[in-house]
């Protein structure tokens, strides 16, 4: 499923247009990106919990000349799914 399908299910369960269902969607990814942005954690109960986790520095490696490189911290999207979702999936 792609963002193009949650909006028809959205313009579909409102009984709106599409451009209005769209917007919809748009609000809700718009406002997870900027709490996660602010460092704040987004929790849907029966669905999950969207946080960003920081990654500390670190050093790889190049796999094609061997040369070692620093990855500098940063922070990285996480999702953990909830039980209610767990127990849906199986």
């Amino acid at each position: 499923m792609n963002k193009a399908a949650i909006v028809e299910k959205v313009h579909e369960v409102l009984g709106t247009t599409k451009v209005e269902a769209e917007k919809v969607v748009d609000a809700v990814f718009d406002s997870i990106i900027k709490s996660l942005t602010s460092g704040e954690e987004v929790s849907v109960a029966g669905f999950g919990i969207f946080e960003a986790k920081t990654r500390a520095a670190r050093t790889a490696r190049n796999p094609r000349t061997g040369e070692a490189i620093k990855v500098p911290a940063m922070k990285t999207p996480k999702f953990r799914a909830a039980k209610a979702l767990k127990e849906a999936v199986k």
